[in-house]
């Protein structure tokens, strides 16, 4: 008798999100922001949900993050967080947008005003 593949998950993905493919709120992006809202689960909510509450349980997750350590695909978990951001049972803040960039010149004039400083101590 042969032993399931390596890193393959013992339950499909498809199967973890109830059968359903797409997401009930497209906004969710892989940098999106994940944290539970403290409302208590209520009986009977999947496997699967129950799983990513708990990682939520120590602190706020992008939904990659999530994926990662649930070892299931972006995709189905960022299904099973549309379903529970509309169960109230966690929330979604959009991803942080990057910085703009800095001034070269702005930059320049701080290293050289750095270099001063090293010299003269």
């Amino acid at each position: 008798m042969t032993g399931r593949p390596a890193g393959r998950p013992l339950v499909p993905a498809y199967l973890s999100t109830g059968g359903v493919a797409r997401p009930s709120r497209p906004h969710l992006e892989r940098l999106s922001v994940l944290a539970r809202t403290g409302t208590p689960p209520p009986a009977g909510l999947p496997a699967a949900e129950l799983a990513l509450l708990d990682t939520l349980e120590d602190g706020s997750l992008a939904v990659v993050e999530a994926a990662a350590l649930l070892r299931l695909p972006f995709s189905a978990v960022r299904v099973l967080a549309a379903g529970l951001v509309d169960r109230d049972l966690v929330l979604a803040r959009a991803p942080i947008p990057p910085a703009e960039r800095f001034d070269p010149d702005l930059l320049k004039r701080v290293a050289d005003g750095l270099r001063a400083l090293r010299l003269r101590a």
